[in-house]
């Protein structure tokens, strides 16, 4: 019996997350369609010229923000930062460096450093169950 291979697609909203950018700048044709897999793992291995544009200068979702201020998403909503912000934007944001965003960035190096201690506290924890056994 032969199996039936499907296409996998995906709605333009995952594809764009998929791909790290704002969906509503992307084109239309994007936004309005489906996208398969191998169609995004196209526009992965050979972008476009809209998007690289788009990855270059934005507007970025917030996930993409936060990435490049090195805050969390979270983060960026106590700053008021609710809005995709273009790479001018965000360069401006950091030379400026307000309040918000040196706190920010503090509290993620926190996290990030927890984070790491409690990686290496487990690690030590598994060795020491595995000389047990």
């Amino acid at each position: 019996m032969k199996s039936h291979r499907t296409t996998q697609t995906m709605k333009p909203a995952t594809a764009a997350k998929k791909l790290g950018v704002y969906l509503p700048a992307t084109p239309a044709e994007f936004q309005e369609g489906v996208v398969s897999r191998a169609e995004l793992d196209e526009l992965q291995a050979n972008p476009p010229e809209w998007l690289r544009e788009l990855r270059r200068n934005g507007p970025h979702p917030r996930p993409v923000v936060a990435a490049k201020l090195g805050v969390s998403i979270a983060g960026l909503a106590r700053g008021g930062v609710t809005e995709p912000l273009t790479t001018e934007q965000i360069e401006a944001l950091k030379n400026d460096s307000p309040e918000w965003l040196r706190k920010e960035r503090a509290t993620q190096a926190e996290a990030r450093k927890e984070a790491a201690r409690l990686k290496k506290r487990d690690a030590e924890r598994a060795e020491q169950g595995d000389r047990r056994s």
